[in-house]
């Protein structure tokens, strides 16, 4: 059966459903496969979905609010978030909190955060007053708890997470990017004060569910009955901060895998976890340089922004994806910011504190990229 953690009293299931990718058919909602996947995983013991204002073009809230208002309200748990770079003053945040009430068709929403802080979206919330706002929510029954999600240094999550008493909140986590954002160190500083951890992008947007060949078949000398991709959910699972798991399921293939690792879920073994480890460490290796991503080399004169290069060109590196990869260089970068732009003029070398070839390694890249097909 799915296995259940406390958060707060609540009984919530390990796996919860997150509903920005649901499948979709002519740039809209494929509402009957969706509310099929959404069934089988509530029949199968999920009840934590997780949605938000903005998800799928402003669709997902409606969509989630139809299609769980069959189930009795009291056998799941509605997460949503309020869009903190929409809020310009306190009515702007009643004006969206009542909205969201609505498009879910609820009287209350479970477990409410303010979406994707870092320090700037922060200091507004709290200079608008925000927070006193989703007290007051609170102390009506509106909102049952208060918690945030978080895209910024472990520093700007520090201040955040020690202002107040939070109820709850939702990190960025998984085996390869255990020092990015909030990362180990977050879920760590959470667990000592006792705040509950909700998990996003263990599978680091489905880049861990296809690794590259070498790479699996380690996993798969493992036990060759477990996908690539339940390594990764049982890592985020196996912290003893986190009380959710959060994956964003598209296909019925994927809720099975899912529901498969999470009913009478187990943590990684001792054994596992140092395979997890030695895989970490393999794929970081495979990075064509040593860019961190620390902005030092910029602002380029010619507009090159080199960090986002180095960072569509390490990924490719490490997880040898050639699609996401071609997506993102297509699509993800501007083609003014490119590489290609370098008038090798050498002042980010300069600059550099990892001693980078960076001119060298944007024409590099620029080749490589250009080179997908």
């Amino acid at each position: 059966m799915m296995v259940k953690r406390s958060m707060n009293g609540e009984s919530v299931s390990i796996l919860g459903f997150g509903c920005m990718r649901l499948p979709t058919k002519d740039g809209k909602i494929d509402e009957v496969q969706a509310e099929k996947l959404l069934d089988t995983a509530y029949q199968n013991g999920v009840n934590y979905f997780d949605t938000a204002y903005f998800y799928l073009s402003g669709e997902s809230e409606s969509f989630v609010g139809k299609a769980l208002s069959k189930y009795d309200r009291n056998s799941y748990y509605i997460a949503t978030k309020l869009p903190c770079w929409s809020v310009k003053s306190i009515e702007d945040a009643e004006r969206l909190f009542n909205d969201q009430l609505t498009r879910l068709g609820t009287d209350y929403i479970d477990f409410y955060l303010l979406h994707s802080l870092n320090k700037n979206m922060w200091d507004r919330m709290c200079q608008l007053k925000v927070l006193e706002f989703c007290d007051k929510l609170k102390e009506q029954g509106k909102i049952k708890q208060f918690g945030f999600s978080f895209h910024d240094d472990y520093e700007v999550f520090e201040s955040i997470i020690k202002s107040r008493k939070w109820d709850f909140c939702q990190l960025q986590l998984n085996y390869m990017d255990t020092e990015e954002q909030a990362g180990i160190k977050g879920h760590d500083l959470a667990l000592s004060l006792g705040v509950p951890i909700v998990v996003m992008e263990p599978v680091k947007g489905g880049l861990l569910a296809d690794l590259p060949d070498d790479i699996s078949q380690l996993l798969k000398a493992q036990d060759q009955n477990l996908s690539i991709a339940s390594w990764a959910v049982r890592w985020a699972g196996s912290l003893p901060g986190v009380k959710v798991v959060l994956s964003g399921m598209s296909t019925a293939t994927q809720v099975t895998d899912n529901l498969n690792t999470f009913k009478n879920f187990e943590p990684l073994s001792d054994k596992q976890l140092k395979v997890v480890d030695r895989v970490s460490k393999l794929m970081n290796s495979r990075v064509n340089n040593a860019c961190t991503g620390c902005g030092y080399c910029m602002p380029c004169p010619k507009g090159v922004d080199i960090p986002h290069n180095f960072r569509i060109w390490n990924n490719f590196g490490i997880y040898e994806n050639k699609g996401t990869t071609l997506w993102q260089w297509n699509n993800d970068i501007e083609d003014e910011k490119k590489a290609k732009n370098c008038v090798s003029c050498g002042l980010c070398e300069k600059a550099c504190p990892q001693k980078i070839e960076i001119r060298k390694d944007l024409t590099r890249l620029q080749k490589q990229l250009d080179g997908l097909k």
